[in-house]
């Protein structure tokens, strides 16, 4: 089957971002594309940011975002995370690898019927794989159909050779991956990252929870850079400092 070209679906997505009086509650999440801004997408600026610091005295251009369980809010980060990359003009690449529960095609309102399962089956090349959006800068992957092996297809040398074909391309390339405490693809995936950030979600996860994924990560000798804490209520004389610049 032959599938419209990138110029095509490029088109889709800008016709979509100009209904933006018809979001979605996941397209909403975007808000460091639909709202400038605002406190916090400036939170986000912080996060690429620091990132980048991190990267001083070792590269760490392929990123891995999880947390201990599912819930806490990971997909919403490495979306908001893949736009403000995209926004300083680094080129980025998002890869939707939770290949048991994918969300980032309704983020971004894309298609998944190829994607990185596609890929690594030499079903789909990856350059028709890939997706534009409506973000400049920033192309998607979608996770593809989903399969019945999910943790042998990411721990396969058909991914080390996918990732080492890419990799020269981008800037960033960032990975959603499952939670690190369910499922081991998180952890196998982690490995070949050159860092991971942990999503941790104010009022649910459990400390237990997080001491036990960052366990995990460290058995597999994983960089571990940093954790988001997120859904943390801010005070408001910071909400104002920031929404003066509006």
């Amino acid at each position: 089957m032959k599938h419209r070209d990138k110029t095509e679906r490029g088109v889709e997505a800008l016709a979509r971002k100009r209904k933006s009086n018809q979001l979605t509650d996941k397209q909403r999440s975007l808000i460091s594309h639909h709202a400038q801004k605002s406190p916090v997408t400036e939170q986000f600026r912080t996060l690429r940011t620091n990132i980048q610091f991190s990267s001083i005295d070792k590269v760490v251009k392929k990123i891995l975002i999880s947390s201990s369980g599912p819930a806490e809010g990971k997909s919403t980060v490495i979306a908001n995370l893949g736009v403000v990359m995209a926004q300083q003009g680094k080129r980025v690449l998002l890869i939707d690898s939770d290949l048991r529960k994918p969300t980032v095609h309704f983020t971004f309102q894309l298609e998944n019927t190829f994607g990185l399962t596609s890929v690594l089956t030499r079903a789909e090349s990856f350059e028709s794989a890939v997706q534009e959006t409506a973000v400049e800068n920033l192309e998607v992957l979608t996770s593809g159909p989903v399969p019945p092996n999910p943790s042998e297809l990411i721990g396969s040398r058909s991914m080390e050779l996918f990732l080492s074909q890419i990799e020269k391309d981008y800037d960033y390339i960032l990975f959603d991956a499952p939670p690190i405490n369910v499922v081991t693809d998180g952890q196998i995936l982690a490995t070949k990252t050159d860092g991971v950030v942990l999503v941790i979600r104010s009022g649910k996860t459990e400390k237990e929870a997080a001491i036990k994924a960052v366990e995990l990560l460290k058995k597999t000798n994983s960089n571990i850079i940093g954790t988001v804490l997120n859904d943390r209520e801010m005070k408001e004389d910071t909400y104002y400092y920031y929404a003066e610049g509006k």
